[in-house]
């Protein structure tokens, strides 16, 4: 008994101080204690019991009590187990306690029986356990470099940023076995951008023995290889589309579809098309779904006012199953009113919207039509349902605009947000030095105009419209007398060249032109149209707010190595007017940004 004690280890648990065996009456009660040195065994029948221990470890014993004692059969036998309160076992004086050591069956290094697995140690164990084995240690991930998107078997495919938590996921279920053990961290290691190589640290755990676990990391290298994806591949080849958008507008120019090709690009509404063709009076999208030209349609119908027609084409039907595949046409034909475009509406319509006059300026293009009275800063909204219930047409647009001189100018007080009410004196630009001609009207552009100033208007007075609405308004008492002779419009700057260098740029989306490759003159004319609608961009603070400007960086470098030009060329940059536009305003094209290595 005093070697099994002073064996114990001294990280031993408190074992009680007394046990008591008491069997139901009338047989004799066992009293058991232990002491720092000795467990004495005691019996209340009198007599001395034979006690034998047995060991099973170095914290756990058993003994058994040998004493004749009659026990009736007919006496049903209990033992009660009174526990005190507990108490260590104290260590002999002059002796320490130490824990079972043996050695690893390996290499022969001790190590503590108490914790071994398969008496191995540590190092042992890691080089001869490895609880990564049968998890591949390569694979080969499928990138689309159409779309940039990356393949998730069997036949998805998903957007991923580089090192990012979608494309963590995709490498690690590209893994066999890996469900078999617990991942308990995963991260990318560096690689170079041009090596087509992706490496992940993943480390892992997992039970060896019992009570043991096991911590591994290991490196995964996966292999970017290249692969089209079926919607890239439907967009090279001809007619696999399945829904077309074909948007339209009957008008002379193309700058309402300038501003709109804008709000596409901003937006990312075309990123589902398969092609985009340019058409004669307008540009037709293809799908690959039904859907994807449904949620375009919605797009359209947030920004500009359209009609929107349905049509399908039966393409197969099985007669068995009664499954038929069709393709859809969808026909969106803008309104025919365009910005800064000279309107007479049906007097019955003006008195609908607010008896407003019915001969007003369109000066915003949005979910509907805004108009204006220029006499009067009165506005109103047409929007697309009520126009097209009773459609009308602008008396002249853009092209039909004069140059005027503002003469003399004088505000009346009246003002409505930027509007600013005033009576001007004009002179037409080509009058001066051949006649007197002078008009007086009101304008709306009070704010910006001063003598001496060129400003672009609509000439009524002399000029043939064939409108039936406007002869209405003529013969009407109530605004037959009210038709000015000039309508100004907006404020010109003469001055400001045509192919001029910005500071900043629009995208352009991709279309496909197909045979309708434009003629010269056709492209002086669409390139006449696009300058006009950047110079709209910089004169209108609301239209540059809708739209992403971006900076050009072209123009940066040649500023800067043309430091040494003439100082003629220099007076020319300086006498040109007009407004421009803020730096701050532009955004960084990440497209042409360039990486280079510091020599």
């Amino acid at each position: 008994i005093k070697k099994f004690i002073d064996d114990r280890p001294v990280s031993a648990p408190a074992v009680p101080q007394r046990l008591v065996l008491s069997p139901s009456p009338p047989h004799p009660i066992f009293k058991v204690d232990f002491f720092p040195s000795a467990i004495n065994v005691s019996c209340d029948c009198g007599g001395t019991p034979k006690v034998s221990f047995s060991r099973h470890s170095d914290i756990c014993f058993a003994f058994t009590i040998d004493t004749p004692i009659h026990i009736s059969s007919q006496t049903t036998t209990s033992l009660i187990m009174d526990l005190d309160q507990p108490m260590g076992m104290a260590p002999l004086m002059g002796s320490a306690r130490t824990g079972a050591t043996i050695l690893c069956c390996n290499c022969g290094a001790p190590i503590d029986g108490t914790s071994s697995a398969g008496a191995l140690c540590y190092d042992c164990i890691k080089s001869t356990v490895d609880i990564s084995q049968g998890i591949q240690r390569e694979a080969t991930l499928h990138f689309c470099k159409d779309c940039d998107r990356w393949l998730l078997p069997p036949a998805s495919w998903v957007t991923a940023a580089p090192e990012s938590r979608e494309l963590l996921s995709l490498c690690l279920k590209r893994l066999r076995n890996l469900g078999k053990v617990r991942i308990t961290d995963a991260r990318f290691i560096w690689t170079e951008p041009h090596s087509r190589r992706i490496k992940v640290q993943v480390t892992v755990q997992d039970q060896v023995a019992d009570g043991v676990l096991m911590q591994q990391s290991f490196e995964v290298t996966y292999v970017v290889a290249s692969q089209q994806c079926k919607d890239c591949a439907k967009s090279y080849t001809a007619n696999v589309w399945r829904a077309a958008v074909q948007v339209r507008q009957k008008v002379t120019h193309k700058r309402t579809f300038l501003f709109l090709e804008q709000l596409i690009l901003k937006h990312q509404a075309h990123r589902d098309a398969i092609n985009i063709k340019e058409e004669k009076d307008g540009i037709d999208f293809y799908f690959a779904q039904k859907n994807q030209a449904e949620a375009f349609i919605s797009f359209l119908k947030s920004v500009v006012p359209v009609l929107t027609k349905e049509s399908r084409h039966l393409i197969s039907a099985d007669t068995h199953t009664g499954n038929k595949s069709y393709k859809y046409n969808y026909s969106v034909e803008i309104v025919p009113v365009c910005r800064d475009d000279l309107v007479a509406l049906p007097l019955k319509l003006a008195k609908s919207i607010g008896n407003i006059s019915p001969l007003v300026l369109c000066h915003r293009i949005g979910t509907s039509v805004n108009l204006l009275d220029p006499n009067t800063l009165q506005t109103a909204e047409v929007s697309a349902d009520i126009y097209w219930r009773a459609p009308f047409h602008p008396l002249a647009g853009t092209p039909d605009l004069v140059e005027f001189i503002v003469m003399d100018i004088e505000p009346t007080g009246v003002r409505k947000g930027k509007w600013l009410l005033s009576e001007v004196q004009v002179a037409r630009a080509s009058d001066l030095g051949v006649n007197d001609n002078v008009y007086f009207t009101r304008t709306h552009l009070g704010q910006l105009l001063r003598a001496g100033d060129s400003v672009l208007g609509y000439m009524l007075e002399g000029t043939n419209f064939n409108s039936d609405d406007l002869e209405a308004i003529a013969a009407s008492k109530a605004y037959g007398s009210m038709i000015p002779d000039v309508i100004l419009v907006k404020k010109h700057f003469p001055n400001r060249r045509r192919n001029r260098k910005r500071n900043w740029k629009l995208k352009r989306m991709a279309k496909d032109e197909g045979e309708l490759l434009p003629k010269d003159k056709d492209q002086a004319k669409m390139d006449a149209e696009y300058e006009m609608f950047l110079r709209d961009v910089e004169e209108d603070e609301e239209l540059r707010a809708a739209l992403a400007l971006y900076k050009n960086s072209l123009k940066t470098k040649r500023e800067a190595d043309a430091m040494s030009i003439a100082d003629t060329d220099m007076m020319t940059e300086a006498e040109e007017d007009g407004p421009k536009i803020s730096m701050d305003e532009l955004l960084d094209d990440f497209e042409e940004m360039e990486i280079k290595d510091k020599e």
